[in-house]
């Protein structure tokens, strides 16, 4: 990192909600206060404006409005944000940013391109969540609507949309940061920018096999997913999984479903002896992991996976899928598999019926997740910045 550091301003999608943008913007400011960098959070907040100071962050905490709309449980969009620009561009002059980073098309986001623009300032932007994906698994209830024939090709013409409205977007930055390579050659071909990546990193004392505290009298097989029950995370596979390991004589099997979402009553109905403890947080969600035997992730939609990670920091190894970011965190046949759905019920067979095999590989989960570091993810886009700065004049 050089000598004098950018002064960064800094507009996530979201800070305080439960989702991978809020998680790594949390640990990107966890991550300024240990070195104590020039850094502005403009996010949202309580319903009262708030502007604290803490060392060298800045933080401008903005409520959403009565114009706002739901995209999800926990995080909205509001159509009146602008009434904000006054105070914004006031913390601005006054923090006098050198670059200004972006987490996405949201109100905040572009507040963001238009604060950079205003005062002609270097723009990067970071890649957290498959837009297009999660807009052809949002159409399902329009898709249905369609004669079979069509709805696939009709999928494929929302998705490659979605692609090229949110291409559209981020080629405005002059530097993307995408958490997987495949990502990062996808955004350099659709927007014509460089792109670096921006994995994830883990707290391997929050997340840690020391936690876990099952009763010994406890003898299911325990089944975990944590994130948002909703149709873009495949949630529904879980009941199919459910189902073949009855099939297949293993009744010993229960699921620990962390996290909440439109898809819980029906994952209440058909998965009849889970637990569903809700949202977790702190300790509560330390032991959740810890308490699993296997992970099981079946999102096809996933940037990153920052939960598989946390599960592997657990001594837990995962089951993924093909497609998106977690596939390339797990390492086939050491620290979890990386199957097609229909092949997540005989992986969870054939660790369930290896004891040795089972222990070898939660050694491995948690000797793999010890190597990752936040601070070596956030100095390499630290790195990065410089170059995005000096594409653009350096006078205001």
């Amino acid at each position: 990192m050089p000598s004098a550091p950018p002064r960064v301003a800094y507009f996530p999608d979201s800070f305080h909600e439960i989702n991978g943008v809020a998680h790594t913007s949390r640990q990107f400011e966890a991550f300024i206060r240990r070195r104590n960098l020039p850094f502005l959070s403009v996010r949202a907040g309580n319903r009262v404006p708030r502007l604290m100071t803490e060392g060298q962050l800045t933080t401008l905490e903005l409520s959403r409005g009565p114009l706002s709309f739901g995209l999800e449980k926990d995080l909205s969009f509001d159509l009146g944000f602008f009434r904000h620009l006054p105070v914004i561009a006031r913390t601005l002059r006054a923090f006098r940013p050198d670059i200004i980073h972006i987490t996405g098309p949201s109100d905040f986001g572009m507040i963001g391109v238009l604060m950079a623009n205003h005062y002609h300032l270097p723009l990067v932007a970071s890649w957290h969540t498959n837009v297009h994906e999660y807009a052809a698994k949002r159409s399902q209830w329009f898709l249905r609507r369609l004669p079979k024939k069509s709805a696939p090709a009709a999928a494929r013409k929302i998705e490659d949309w979605s692609l090229f409205a949110s291409a559209l977007f981020y080629s405005i930055a002059r530097i993307l940061f995408a958490p997987n390579i495949e990502l990062c050659n996808l955004l350099e071909r659709a927007t014509q920018r460089p792109c670096k990546l921006m994995p994830r990193g883990v707290d391997t004392e929050t997340f840690s096999p020391e936690h876990r505290d099952r009763a010994e009298k406890d003898t299911a097989f325990v089944l975990g997913f944590v994130g948002r029950l909703s149709v873009e995370k495949n949630v529904a596979l879980l009941v199919r999984i459910r189902e073949q390991l009855l099939a297949a004589g293993c009744s010993n099997v229960r699921f620990l479903i962390v996290g909440h979402g439109v898809e819980e009553p029906w994952l209440r109905q058909h998965l009849p002896n889970a637990d569903f403890p809700g949202v977790l947080r702190g300790k509560d969600l330390s032991r959740a992991y810890a308490n699993m035997d296997v992970f099981v992730f079946p999102s096809h939609t996933d940037t990153f996976g920052n939960v598989v990670l946390e599960a592997l920091a657990s001594g837990v190894p995962a089951i993924v899928t093909r497609d998106g970011g977690p596939r390339y965190i797990i390492k086939e046949g050491l620290t979890g598999f990386v199957a097609a759905d229909h092949e997540f019920a005989g992986a969870i067979h054939h660790i369930l019926n290896d004891p040795t095999k089972h222990q070898q590989m939660r050694a491995a989960a948690r000797a793999d997740a010890l190597d990752a570091s936040w601070d070596a993810v956030f100095e390499s886009v630290y790195d990065a910045y410089p170059l995005a700065m000096e594409r653009l004049p350096q006078s205001k």
